[in-house]
């Protein structure tokens, strides 16, 4: 059994995956983090997450629950999460990261305990949206450059803080790699005023933070006369406490290493 611990269990999130490991064959919740100064310290992490008494009484620090758990699962902010990679490494335990907001800088720091720890990291959880990734490649290296414009567009919650989403970035990325074109570069997050005609390199990025919609992806290749899209709706969060607890899973006795859903699906 996967042995694991869920860093920002108090969350919308963290009570998710708090219910997803509770309830996987192949895992046991050990244990739960929030925020030191939380009221909710010492709470019944069962009793929150709606799933009863369980007897995991929740802590403050990752620290103080290092040798009850195999795998840590983390939503949380790019700061924290990369604070609790150094613990995982110190302590020799994997990591499940679904944090996205990372700064190129943060990524790179993130990126630098390949070598120390073995851990996914994915914007996105689901199967589906990683099937969906997959699909775009397909469909990407198909169209190549035949007049085909394409276009990014997501919808998720009025709280989510970041945007794009990091898996309309994860999707657009996809596409980019496929056709060879830097999305740093081609890239376009916002247009407005007298932006002029559409460069055909553009891999456009549409951002919409509305009421409670779960999350919403499409990516568009429209050309003269045609429209392909691409489309993954997730209409509950459990999707993805479910993909993270598949990928806790699966992390156990793989050597150090930075990995995604891809790895995890046999995709790649």
């Amino acid at each position: 059994m996967t042995r694991i611990a869920v860093v920002g269990a108090a969350g919308r999130m963290g009570r998710i995956l708090v219910e997803a490991a509770h309830k996987d064959d192949e895992a046991t919740l050990t244990a739960a983090i929030v925020r030191p100064d939380s009221s909710l310290v010492g709470a019944d992490v069962g009793e929150l997450a709606g799933q009863g008494r369980l007897g995991i009484n929740i802590v403050g620090s990752v620290q103080e629950v290092a040798d009850t758990f195999d795998v840590l699962i983390d939503f949380t902010t790019p700061r924290l999460t990369l604070e609790n990679l150094a613990i995982c490494a110190e302590h020799g335990k994997a990591m499940v990261i679904g944090t996205t907001g990372f700064t190129a800088v943060e990524l790179a720091e993130l990126d630098s305990y390949a070598g120390r720890v073995p851990f996914v990291f994915a914007a996105n959880m689901s199967t589906g949206v990683n099937l969906t990734v997959t699909l775009l490649e397909v469909a990407a290296k198909a169209l190549g450059d035949a007049g085909y414009d394409i276009e990014v567009i997501e919808a998720h919650h009025r709280h989510k803080v970041d945007a794009p989403s990091g898996t309309a970035l994860m999707l657009g990325r996809a596409v980019a790699d496929t056709l060879g074109r830097d999305l740093d570069t081609n890239g376009v997050f916002a247009r407005e005023g007298q932006c002029g005609p559409r460069d055909p390199k553009e891999i456009g990025f549409a951002t919409v933070r509305a009421g409670d919609i779960v999350g919403e992806h499409t990516v568009m290749f429209a050309a003269e006369g045609e429209r392909i899209e691409i489309t993954h709706k997730a209409s509950s969060r459990m999707t993805f406490g479910n993909g993270a607890v598949r990928a806790a899973n699966w992390l156990m006795g793989k050597p150090v290493g930075h990995y995604d859903m891809q790895d995890v699906l046999g995709l790649r």
